[in-house]
């Protein structure tokens, strides 16, 4: 290798070390500013979305009551208990400020925001459909944006205060 290219790989590596130097610095930062969970304390953006797992547990169970059908036929119980169980136990572990439940509330809005970008992009087909997905969009982008910090919360452990 030439000298100008081993000159060119240093310069390239020490610029890098010092971004990853100071985006380690403001992370730091950004972890001390955060302060820890009081016991029995619960984010308020936790907490709602507590209450939202939960309603649509109760849709769930209240639509299969109804007799509900979906394309044309009415589904079996395996069908409607499945994600019953699991927004039921991610209500709980919510209500209760645990992270793998804010975890997998975040995986479910990731899917909603997903699926509703492609279906805002391939089949909306009506001004009401647009503006339904777009708030759809909103809800569910802003849900995931608070949850990142309340998550952050829940994960750091006690610290002393001096």
């Amino acid at each position: 290798m030439s000298d100008d290219k081993v000159k060119r790989k240093q310069r390239v590596s020490e610029r890098m070390a010092r971004g990853y130097a100071r985006a380690e610095q403001r992370n730091q930062e950004a972890r001390e500013a955060l302060e820890p969970l009081a016991e029995g304390e619960r984010p308020t953006v936790v907490t709602l979305g507590a209450i939202v797992a939960a309603l649509i547990v109760l849709s769930i169970a209240i639509g299969y009551a109804a007799g509900v059908e979906v394309n044309g036929e009415k589904p079996k119980l395996a069908q409607v208990v499945a994600p019953a169980v699991i927004m039921g136990m991610m209500a709980w572990g919510m209500w209760r400020a645990r992270y793998w439940a804010v975890l997998g509330f975040q995986l479910v809005l990731v899917i909603v925001l997903f699926s509703a970008f492609f279906g805002l992009v391939v089949g909306a087909s009506s001004v009401g459909q647009i503006l339904g997905t777009l708030a759809l969009l909103a809800v569910a982008g802003t849900f995931f944006y608070f949850m990142v910090k309340a998550m952050a919360r829940i994960q750091m452990p006690n610290r002393e205060r001096q």
